[in-house]
């Protein structure tokens, strides 16, 4: 007696589990595939292209004349701001990253303890995070000319730290050098700044320090180890991979965001419609920052502890 699938001409084939198991992985990031060339590598590729080239605006389309490293030129030696806004960006991430690591790190050990009103104050240094728009910081930061919000200077002013010069006064300090005095004062008002971007950092920091085993501490007490000691020799070593995530990450941030001045500059020239020499400062820039991140990775990671060395 023939079979059902005989009669159909043959034996139907049955996919395997694992078929099916890929087709669904495929299914799943298709979406994110899609819109990756569409909206990434399609205009990234467009990008470098554009930064070769002189670029017009005909009517309905963009014109591209190849012209070499000529773009690259006139941004490097003839806008008269790129550079010096690229060497300000530079300068401020510098000195920036390492005072957000310090504090993230500070902070995060601090919300590791245990204490009443510990998720309300997690949950305070991570709003920054979800309320981080430009204007909201425009506002905060004083900045009002680019908000609208002329009538909101008062407002400003709560976060800001200009009044150092009289508390180093009132605490006896005198005689330091004017570039001490500077970067003292920059780096008290640039406290809130500090504080705003380190949100996600100090979040890993609590992850690295929940997944330090308790048997660690447990032998740490017996030995006698101080709480200095303690953090040096246990917590420190735990948390050094997510050191150099967190710097790299900060690295990041500062590099992109939309309120420094190359960025600005960046925008500038393309809503000028100069998408040539705007493609060109985009790149520079890209590479710059390739290129911190590689040096910084390079000279931080071998002082990384890994647990399974």
């Amino acid at each position: 007696m023939s079979t059902e699938s005989e009669k159909n001409g043959g034996k139907r084939k049955i996919m395997s589990y694992q078929r099916r198991k890929s087709l669904y992985g495929y299914g799943f990031i298709g979406m994110w595939l899609i819109g990756t060339v569409l909206f990434f590598l399609i205009p990234l590729g467009k990008s470098l292209w554009y930064s070769f080239c002189d670029v017009s605006v005909d009517p309905g389309a963009l014109r591209t004349e190849f012209t070499g490293i000529q773009n690259y030129l006139n941004v490097l030696n003839e806008d008269p701001y790129y550079t010096e806004y690229l060497g300000s960006v530079l300068l401020e991430t510098l000195w920036k990253t390492p005072l957000i690591l310090i504090f993230s790190l500070f902070i995060a050990v601090l919300l590791n303890q245990k204490f009443r009103g510990r998720t309300l104050a997690r949950a305070v240094f991570f709003l920054p995070v979800i309320i981080a728009t430009g204007p909201v910081f425009r506002v905060i930061s004083g900045d009002m000319s680019s908000t609208g919000n002329t009538g909101a200077e008062q407002f400003s002013t709560m976060f800001s730290a200009d009044l150092v010069g009289d508390l180093m006064q009132f605490l006896g300090i005198y005689g330091m050098s004017d570039s001490m005095s500077s970067f003292i004062k920059t780096v008290a008002d640039n406290i809130f700044g500090i504080v705003w971007n380190s949100g996600i950092q100090i979040i890993l920091f609590l992850a690295a320090l929940q997944n330090i085993p308790a048997s660690a501490r447990e032998a740490a007490m017996m030995e006698g180890a101080t709480s200095w000691e303690y953090f040096w020799k246990i917590t420190f070593p735990y948390v050094s991979p997510f050191i150099l995530a967190n710097l790299i990450f900060t690295v990041i941030d500062s590099f992109t965001n939309p309120m420094n001045s190359v960025m600005n500059r960046i925008s500038t020239m393309r809503s000028q419609f100069d998408f040539g020499e705007a493609s060109a400062m985009a790149w520079i820039y890209f590479s710059v920052a390739i290129t911190a991140i590689g040096i910084v990775t390079a000279l931080i990671n071998r002082s990384i502890y890994y647990e399974n060395e």
